[in-house]
């Protein structure tokens, strides 16, 4: 687990170990069901408890944590009702997004979302899923912004918690994700080709992928999953 406490400007102490443990759940370093404690936060990070406590009731709101008193604090488990929710939340917006850059992006956003790629080529190369699944995001932000709808990805966003643990746990257990890549390629190439019918076509299957895996995924990790 990363512990250091890296201090970002403007923040609070309850906001740097916010996010320091949002990081290490999101990014399993910290696995669904483990049970944490204030006292031992407090003491690796040589805080005290008070900002500690106020943290891991800002992580329970986002349902990560599940605090129980009496018996202790959980790294939550993964909900697989609350992906399934996210997953048709996610595939709708974003199935109207891309339709709608086929017509509207704009050439800085294209040049992004080519860079991207290649970025994400390297990281394929280099085995780095904490790396390609940030990458992944802001593809799929890019694809927003540059056709006028950042508002639409913030919604996506505030539903996405489950499903984006899902999606990590699918990139650090299973390192073939030529199929991710490709298909992201194939929605850039609809875009520029201004083909909605084919960009939003590939959308779905490259959103409707996580109903496939995730059997096989709660098979592989059982303990993760409610």
């Amino acid at each position: 687990m990363n512990f250091e406490l890296n201090k970002r400007p403007g923040n609070s102490i309850r906001d740097h170990i916010y996010q320091l443990l949002r990081e290490n759940i999101m990014s399993l370093q910290m696995r669904p069901g483990l049970n944490i404690s204030e006292k031992d936060i407090s003491a690796r990070l040589e805080v005290s408890r008070t900002p500690v406590r106020e943290a891991f009731v800002k992580l329970a709101q986002e349902e990560l944590l599940e605090i129980y008193p009496q018996k202790g604090t959980f790294v939550s488990l993964i909900d697989l009702g609350q992906v399934e929710e996210a997953r048709f939340i996610r595939e709708h917006l974003e199935r109207a997004t891309v339709v709608l850059a086929c017509e509207k992006i704009d050439s800085e956003s294209l040049l992004e979302l080519e860079s991207n790629l290649l970025t994400q080529q390297l990281c394929v190369q280099d085995k780095n899923y904490t790396k390609l699944f940030a990458l992944d995001e802001d593809f799929h932000a890019t694809i927003a912004r540059g056709c006028g709808k950042s508002r639409v990805w913030s919604v996506i966003q505030q539903t996405n918690v489950h499903l984006n643990r899902i999606r990590i746990l699918r990139l650090a257990a299973n390192y073939n994700w030529d199929t991710i890549l490709q298909q992201h390629r194939e929605i850039l190439n609809a875009i520029k080709e201004k083909d909605q019918e084919k960009a939003d076509r590939v959308m779905k299957e490259h959103l409707t992928l996580v109903i496939s895996e995730q059997e096989d995924l709660k098979k592989a990790y059982p303990e993760y999953f409610k």
